[in-house]
């Protein structure tokens, strides 16, 4: 009878099957996210998020790319930077990176980087103001990184001085995330709350207004003057803004529905109420 492997070396197995080793410093590898890997948060997929990360200043550590690949366009100018950075570049088997990439539409390069600090809502609020009238997007439960990665490009093209998200129930920022912001976390500040209804208070208390989404709202929301400082409330497309978290905005408003479907997706949602301050923030300016 075969006696089995002691556990140390099972667990050795299933590093080098992930693809984890050592690199030329010495220093091991975070195993892929599916792996052991505890902070996925840590790796960005892509050549867009990574170009902008670099042009963001984000500290990134080491960058893995496609040995059979050949750099051009995008892709040269980020090893290009990387290399006047002084940041390490590990040519590496496709496979690898595809081991790595939660998204596995890594575009044969994936950045390591120290971990995104994460603002605490009272200095997300600080900051916005030092830079005029806040303009904030609460996101309420969005659990879907695709639809959280797209509201942050919204919220980040729009002019939106930053983002809230909860830290429980909810997509936090993993790869899959950074990839469906398209480069807009390297510029977009986001705060993480314990609890929704608290962070509403708080902006209240700040002086912005609290707006939520919510299909059985009194009112359009083309039809009040949502203008900074103000917080958009986003809920998930299934359950929408918590009923608590509702009853502590100031007020609530709904997107008409022509058709016979129900519910937007919830990025979309979040681009028509972020889009509809800009357009009050231009007339009035």
């Amino acid at each position: 009878m075969r006696r089995r492997p002691p556990p140390q070396r099972d667990a050795e197995r299933r590093d080098r099957a992930v693809g984890g080793d050592f690199s030329s410093t010495g220093e091991r590898e975070a195993p892929p996210a599916g792996g052991t890997q505890s902070r996925s948060e840590d790796v960005i997929e892509g050549r867009n998020p990574i170009a902008e990360a670099l042009r963001a200043g984000r500290t990134i550590r080491k960058i893995l790319v496609s040995a059979t690949g050949r750099p051009h366009g995008t892709l040269a100018e980020i090893l290009a930077t990387a290399r006047r950075l002084g940041i390490p570049i590990q040519p590496v088997d496709p496979r690898r990176l595809d081991a790595i990439a939660q998204t596995r539409v890594h575009q044969g390069v994936v950045a390591f980087l120290s971990s995104r600090p994460l603002l605490s809502l009272e200095a997300l609020l600080s900051s916005a103001w030092a830079r005029g009238k806040p303009f904030l997007v609460l996101l309420d439960g969005i659990e879907d990184p695709h639809n959280l990665g797209a509201i942050l490009r919204s919220a980040e093209a729009a002019g939106a001085h930053g983002a809230v998200i909860p830290r429980h129930r909810a997509a936090g920022l993993s790869p899959a995330v950074e990839k469906a912001a398209a480069g807009a976390l390297a510029h977009l500040p986001v705060a993480q709350v314990p609890n929704m209804t608290r962070a509403v208070d708080a902006c209240k208390s700040a002086g912005l207004a609290t707006v939520a989404a919510h299909a059985d709202a009194p009112i359009d929301y083309d039809a009040v003057p949502l203008v900074p400082p103000i917080a958009l409330v986003v809920g998930s497309e299934g359950r929408g803004v918590s009923r608590l978290v509702r009853e502590h905005c100031d007020r609530t408003v709904r997107i008409p529905m022509r058709g016979r479907i129900a519910s937007l997706n919830s990025s979309v949602a979040a681009a028509l109420l972020l889009y509809e301050v800009v357009r009050h923030t231009k007339s009035e300016a």
